[in-house]
């Protein structure tokens, strides 16, 4: 398989592990609703936020959408596309090093993607797929990118998404009138929905006395290309009218035809009562009658017309109308986001943008919800402040809550809410390696917890046993969990800490500041694990 290289890649390809933890702080101010909606609005940095995030939501996200920068070079617009930022470029500074200084734009954006895509692939469930929105100007790259990361076999599609309803005619050569969207799953296992399929029930105009079914009539007879007798000569062959007058597949013309299907598919249509026998002006007619179906569904297309999916200009002005103000040049429209929730999510998955910009992915879940009674949950995360305060956490507060358009009509709110926060200016360790005085049981848990397994903590760490993972319970003594501080106390396993666990009949793993057991660790099938020094983090 081909590989891609880039100045600055061996700098990069493992320093998502480097990437230190941090907390997450609520900000009750900035938040909206109550505060176990669900739904996460994080200020930060997005590769230290999906760090920060993996211990809670690993292996639990159905569809991550993102619109990274497509690094277009374009330093005019309100939120740079591109990553020349001074963010970047400090970072690049810090962990490719002085080569950084000089790197092609196009090495830079692979530095910047690389790590994150890495992380955010830990997010996904087994079943879940990933969808990046670019242009021309990076999809090649994109691609080679993904196929490293996610796996060439997990391709899904390159969907072509119209972004704008006419040509451009200032253009120079071409008017770029898509953009893609490239999907991968997290495995083979990776689903995507089936859609309804709106029929046209104007051409279902008869009735089926015995079931009581609307149907169309379709000759039996072959028609168009292909349906001559030398095609298929097994399908030539005689049928009997109603009256017994023997009927072949002759075509208009005279020449010899053929029918649909094998005489036996015919034999079995007839035992079903779906063929029908008509004559008209005087010669038989035999046709195969086709039900309308309500529930009939259909695959995703590849092709996204904007007339279906919206354009650019339709999102600026959905920005628009709820803030009152043109905070984005080119953000994406909210039916554009739905169409990918609708083939990708389930009514209560969670769904992670971890470029949130102007919030569209959060308006998106929050209006699919309200329309199909869902509760999806929604994770995004923005690195500009000012963006995450006044763009994207407001525009889906008011989508929430309901809100005054532009042209001074109330719009009601769709209802819903979310919990902003911003990560902690300190790391989830200290300089010396030990682990902050401030965190709490939970907090740690979490971080427990992910690191023995790999997966997000969804209980409710107020026990010292956190769960059963892959048939060993995890436990872990930490902050008083038996309420006692002492040193030789609830912190470290003892005998008699020991005997007031939550009892467990198999394999343990302990994670505790020390162990006092000695031999009786390994009879009691107890895996010793000292905190903070086995945190593999």
């Amino acid at each position: 398989m081909p590989t891609l290289n880039w100045i600055g890649k061996e700098a990069v390809t493992k320093h998502h592990k480097n990437v230190p933890f941090r907390l997450l702080e609520p900000v009750p101010e900035l938040s909206c609703g109550p505060a176990d909606a669900g739904n996460l609005i994080v200020q930060g940095d997005n590769l230290h936020a999906l760090k920060a995030l993996l211990p809670r939501y690993a292996g639990q996200v159905k569809c991550i959408y993102i619109d990274p920068p497509y690094n277009t070079g374009n330093e005019g617009w309100v939120y740079n596309d591109n990553v020349n930022s001074p963010e970047i470029r400090q970072w690049l500074g810090e962990v490719v090093g002085k080569e950084g200084e000089t790197l092609d734009r196009h090495d830079r954006w692979l530095c910047m993607m690389y790590p994150r895509l890495v992380l955010l692939k830990q997010f996904l469930r087994e079943d879940g797929a990933i969808f990046v929105s670019i242009d021309d100007n990076e999809v090649a790259t994109l691609r080679l990118l993904m196929d490293e990361i996610f796996g060439g076999g997990n391709f899904i599609a390159q969907f072509e998404w119209q972004k704008a309803y006419s040509p451009r005619m200032d253009a120079k050569l071409v008017s770029w009138d898509t953009d893609h969207i490239v999907a991968y799953g997290k495995s083979t296992l990776a689903s995507l929905n089936r859609l309804r399929f709106e029929q046209n029930n104007a051409q279902f105009t008869n009735i089926d006395l015995e079931n009581g079914k609307k149907y169309r009539r379709r000759q039996w007879r072959k028609e168009g290309s292909g349906a001559k007798r030398a095609d298929r000569p097994n399908l030539f062959y005689e049928l009997t009218a109603p009256d017994g007058t023997p009927i072949m597949p002759i075509r208009p013309d005279g020449s010899e035809g053929r029918w649909r299907g094998q005489r036996s598919y015919y034999d079995e249509l007839v035992v079903a009562g779906e063929i029908e026998w008509l004559k008209q002006s005087g010669v038989w007619q035999v046709y195969v009658k086709q039900y309308a179906d309500s529930d009939a569904t259909r695959p995703p297309s590849t092709w996204w017309p904007s007339d279906v999916y919206g354009h650019n200009h339709e999102a600026a002005e959905e920005i628009r109308n709820v803030l009152g103000v043109q905070a984005f040049s080119t953000p994406k429209p909210v039916r554009l986001v739905e169409h990918i929730l609708q083939i990708a999510t389930d009514k209560d998955s969670i769904v992670l943008d971890s470029f949130a910009g102007s919030g569209t992915t959060g308006h998106a879940v929050l209006k699919q919800n309200a329309e199909d009674g869902g509760q999806r949950r929604f994770i995004l995360v923005e690195i500009d402040d000012h963006i995450a305060q006044n763009v994207t956490a407001e525009r889906v507060k008011r989508v929430a809550e309901g809100y005054t358009n532009a042209k001074g009509q109330t719009v009601e709110g769709v209802g819903g809410g979310f919990q902003f926060c911003r990560l902690s200016t300190e790391p989830l360790f200290n300089a010396d390696g030990q682990i902050r005085s401030d965190v709490t049981f939970a907090e740690l848990a979490k971080f427990v917890w992910f690191s023995e397994t790999q997966t997000g903590y969804t209980g409710q760490a107020d026990s010292p046993l956190l769960g059963v993972h892959e048939g060993r319970a995890i436990y872990l003594l930490y902050n008083g969990i038996l309420k006692d501080q002492s040193i030789g106390g609830g912190n470290v396993l003892t005998g008699p800490v020991f005997q007031v666990l939550p009892q467990f009949a198999g394999p343990k793993v302990v994670y505790a500041a020390a162990n006092r057991l000695g031999t009786r660790t390994a009879r009691e099938g107890i895996t010793f694990k000292q905190t903070p020094y086995a945190l593999e983090l």
